[in-house]
């Protein structure tokens, strides 16, 4: 399959930049796979494709202020650190810019500098080596607190390129039930919840159940491959616990369906299906490198939301593999003809 058979045509405008308000204002496209039917909603409607007995499975990952702006020592040239990893309290794996000048062995300060003038700043990173992503991996030293005081203190949150405005509140680009620092992204599709939304939903007799896993920005470089089967996944950090798995395979036995919210549910859940009990999970944890695409076959994820994703990206297979591509890029392109807001901030899909 050629990766060029998930592109589409998107003009800017509708690339959105900041998210609606309220959150479940956002226009919800549902995605009818048995009779092949579209329909137009509003994320606040979403009870109304539900029923008692289905549980959604969210992701409760918190978007780490993961944004370092520094200088590079000696020379005070600008530097950016994204954090993408943790390795231990202080090593991490990060991208950096410019990567020409960050080279094992170069120095870099964060934060204001003593009044002396020379020396590190608040915070000081040294590269270790490069990786084999074209990232880096650093150690961090400060000189007062903890590593990841300063890091929390001095980072910022990140934000997609393709987003230019900056965020008023950065607790927008977090979800309402945000639990585990360790993401360099957002689980998007949890965006347009809202606290009423979710007390609605479990007061009908909806089941909640909380995974999670850790966005990295492989979710967003592209495919470089030419054919699908070639490119090699990212791996992401994840976690589905007893609590989890009871929830999730309480519901399933008792006829409800599982709602994955956004394309990080979908994989913890089929990285954990059960081989041995169809249908049902494992809890357990650890790296997720599963590549989901056209022909693969979902063991346990019976409905999808989901927000719109960049042309070829992995995200769009992972959707086109649960829907069928051809109805995928049939809702895309009425998608677009009827305006709606794609991306991070953008408008939000439901497949069932």
């Amino acid at each position: 399959m050629r990766v060029d058979e998930f592109y589409y045509e998107l003009p800017e405008e509708l690339i959105a930049q900041e998210p609606v308000e309220p959150r479940d204002a956002a226009r919800l496209l549902v995605l009818e796979r048995a009779g092949e039917r579209l329909a137009h909603r509003h994320f606040y409607q979403l009870p109304e494709m539900l029923q008692p007995g289905d549980c959604l499975v969210v992701n409760d990952s918190r978007v780490l202020p993961a944004r370092l702006l520094g200088r590079r020592q000696p020379g005070g040239g600008a530097v950016e650190f994204l954090l993408l990893r943790r390795l231990d309290e202080r090593r991490w794996e990060v991208l950096a810019k410019p990567g020409r000048r960050l080279q094992p062995g170069a120095a870099v300060s964060f934060g204001a500098a003593p009044a002396a003038g020379a020396g590190s700043g608040e915070l000081s990173a040294v590269i270790l080596a490069k990786t084999a992503a074209g990232g880096r991996l650093v150690e961090f030293s400060c000189r007062e607190g903890t590593v990841d005081e300063q890091l929390t203190r001095l980072g910022r949150t990140p934000l997609p390129p393709y987003i230019k405005k900056d965020l008023a509140d950065p607790e927008r680009y977090q979800t309402i039930y945000n639990r585990h620092p360790g993401s360099a992204a957002a689980p998007t599709a949890g965006l347009h919840f809202t606290p009423e939304l979710v007390a609605k939903l479990t007061q009908m007799g909806v089941a909640f159940a909380y995974v999670t896993l850790h966005v990295g920005l492989g979710t967003f470089r592209p495919v470089k491959e030419a054919v699908v089967e070639k490119h090699v996944m990212h791996s992401e950090a994840y976690t589905l616990s007893p609590e989890a798995a009871g929830i999730i395979n309480r519901a399933k036995a008792g006829g409800g369906r599982i709602v994955a919210v956004g394309t990080t549910s979908v994989r913890v859940l089929e990285t954990q299906a059960d081989p041995e009990r169809p249908g049902l999970v494992r809890p357990g944890g650890g790296e997720t490198a599963i590549f989901i695409y056209p022909g693969f076959r979902f063991q346990v994820t019976d409905c999808l939301i989901t927000n719109f994703h960049l042309p070829c990206s992995t995200l769009l297979m992972l959707v086109s593999a649960f829907a069928g591509r051809d109805l995928v890029m049939r809702a895309y392109a009425e998608a677009v003809e009827k305006r709606y807001r794609f991306y991070s901030f953008g408008d939000a899909m439901i497949i069932i």
